[in-house]
């Protein structure tokens, strides 16, 4: 039981850096930036890109490894949908993720165009997050089972 709490709680603490992540960027991003400020919203980025991979981590040992049966989640269409939405907030990233690293090294003073892109796509990440806690309620609470 202790162990399944303290896996929950990195699970959450996991989440948090996401959000973290993706709302620093949401903050921080103009149309132009220093390559100077561009290496620090790849630290944002890489910030939101290794809570991602402890969420997925976490979540799956979450799934298949401690708590509640794997059936659990795999009949549950709100789980399936929150684990369709984190695969589009990965799939969103791609873009900006490679834009910042590329973009980071150089004349610190040089200034980059950020592509237009890069923050409606951020932004999308972010509110989608945003969205996952209410359908983690509705799963905990017991709607959409499919059983």
């Amino acid at each position: 039981m202790i162990a399944y709490l303290l896996i929950k709680y990195c699970h959450y603490l996991s989440i948090l850096m996401v959000f973290a992540g993706l709302l620093a960027e949401v903050i921080t991003l103009k149309p132009q930036h220093t390559r100077a400020e561009i290496k620090s919203l790849a630290k944002y980025d890489g910030l939101y890109g290794l809570g991602a991979i402890l969420v997925v981590g976490i979540g799956l040992t979450l799934w298949y490894g401690v708590g509640k049966p794997a059936e659990y989640y795999s009949n549950n269409w709100i789980f399936l949908t929150k684990f369709g939405l984190f695969t589009l907030i990965g799939l969103l990233s791609i873009a900006p993720t490679i834009f910042f690293p590329k973009n980071r090294k150089g004349d610190p003073l040089e200034v980059i165009e950020v592509p237009r892109y890069v923050k409606p796509l951020v932004l999308t990440e972010l509110i989608i997050v945003l969205i996952m806690p209410l359908l983690a309620v509705l799963m905990a609470n017991g709607y959409g089972s499919m059983v």
